[in-house]
């Protein structure tokens, strides 16, 4: 029997009632209206603070701040999923701390679809930000639904390489979904709704950016996904932390070598010392996970493997302003006002003309900064 959603709004406003206890107690068949009803079996150990809320929980006022929240996600456009809903991705179910609920915004089957997350460095190298879309790419090309954090980086080259393909791509966050953060990704949060993506969250509407939110944001990244590539990270990164959660969820873990030098190499040879494994295309990924997914099984004894390789792509569907604007970006980065000035073309122009080249995967945005990719 599928729970009412503002129970489970309700029961996590308990202290206590965290996602790994809530999902506990519902292993143990303890559904939020018992645990507001108050019908909890003798043997149930629970927090001394949690015990003495229960004790003194107003269900009623409770329900009523939960149709409220629900109310604002539904006039932003959200849609609510709970943990006992069909729509919840039985892959998240499966770690320890699933998050009882999430709130979503776009394209809702996308949960159901085989996922590959791609993480790394919010500071990556050329090399690595290239190396990302282009996996991106051909990956969302061999069937799975590209997954990340909507992060500067790593993330946004992932995110543009799907959409580039003219594939979903899904977007975990540590805000609520109408919250966008980093801001500069505002319009990729919105192509990504608009090419048939998914904007995913466990924060209820209002959430904004917190330093704490960005490691529980990590685990429904690996959660969601069958298996997880680090692109470039340091040895002290958010992206290992991904990382070791996949391992610990028991999904594969993919990790690029570089340069002995490069100390954005450093995470990805630590994840290979644990058991990650080396990739330098595609293919490499793909033939593991294909067993697991059984669908890609035949996809793959029929490719050339020549299709998994990295593809640089070309400049021929450019128009000669985004060629000249390319060439520029080439030379040096460079800031949206320092173009107006050089090139004298309006802003409105020159926004939608960088749109176009960070969509076609040839340049990318570091804080105020256009930097190329090619």
């Amino acid at each position: 029997m599928t729970s009412d959603p503002r129970e489970w709004i309700a029961v996590s406003q308990l202290p206590g009632l965290g996602p790994a206890t809530l999902s506990k107690l519902t292993a143990q068949g303890i559904s939020p209206a018992k645990i507001l009803a108050k019908q909890l079996p003798q043997n149930v150990r629970l927090r001394a603070d949690t015990r003495h809320a229960l004790h003194f929980i107003n269900t009623q006022s409770l329900l009523e701040q939960a149709d409220k929240i629900i109310e604002q996600g539904l006039a932003l456009g959200l849609t609510l999923v709970s943990f006992d809903c069909k729509p919840y991705p039985s892959l998240l179910k499966e770690i320890d701390d699933p998050p009882p609920l999430l709130w979503l915004k776009g394209n809702l089957e996308l949960l159901s679809q085989p996922q590959l997350a791609i993480v790394g460095s919010r500071k990556p190298s050329v090399a690595g930000a290239s190396s990302a879309f282009e996996f991106a790419r051909s990956l969302s090309d061999s069937g799975f639904i590209i997954t990340s954090g909507l992060a500067q980086g790593i993330d946004t080259a992932a995110h543009k390489g799907a959409i580039k393909a003219n594939k979903p791509t899904l977007a975990v966050l540590g805000t609520s979904p109408e919250i966008i953060y980093p801001r500069v990704n505002q319009v990729l949060a919105d192509h990504i709704v608009a090419n048939g993506g998914l904007l995913v969250s466990e924060f209820p509407p209002n959430t904004k950016a917190r330093p704490e939110n960005f490691p529980k944001r990590n685990r429904i990244i690996s959660g969601l996904s069958v298996g997880t590539l680090v692109v470039e990270a340091a040895l002290r990164s958010g992206s290992l932390i991904t990382a070791r959660l996949a391992m610990e969820q028991g999904r594969e873990v993919f990790a690029i070598p570089g340069s002995i030098h490069n100390p954005l190499a450093k995470g990805c040879h630590a994840l290979i010392r644990e058991g990650a494994l080396l990739v330098e295309n595609t293919q490499q990924i793909c033939e593991p996970l294909a067993p697991i997914l059984g669908f890609l099984a035949d996809q793959l004894s029929s490719a050339d493997p020549e299709t998994f390789a990295l593809d640089t792509g070309s400049s021929s569907n450019l128009t000669d302003l985004e060629r000249t604007l390319l060439q520029r970006i080439q030379q040096s980065t460079i800031t949206l006002d320092q173009l107006h000035t050089e090139t004298s073309i309006s802003v409105s122009e020159l926004q939608q003309m960088l749109i176009n080249l960070q969509l076609d995967g040839k340049i990318d945005v570091m804080g105020d900064h256009y930097m190329a990719l090619c």
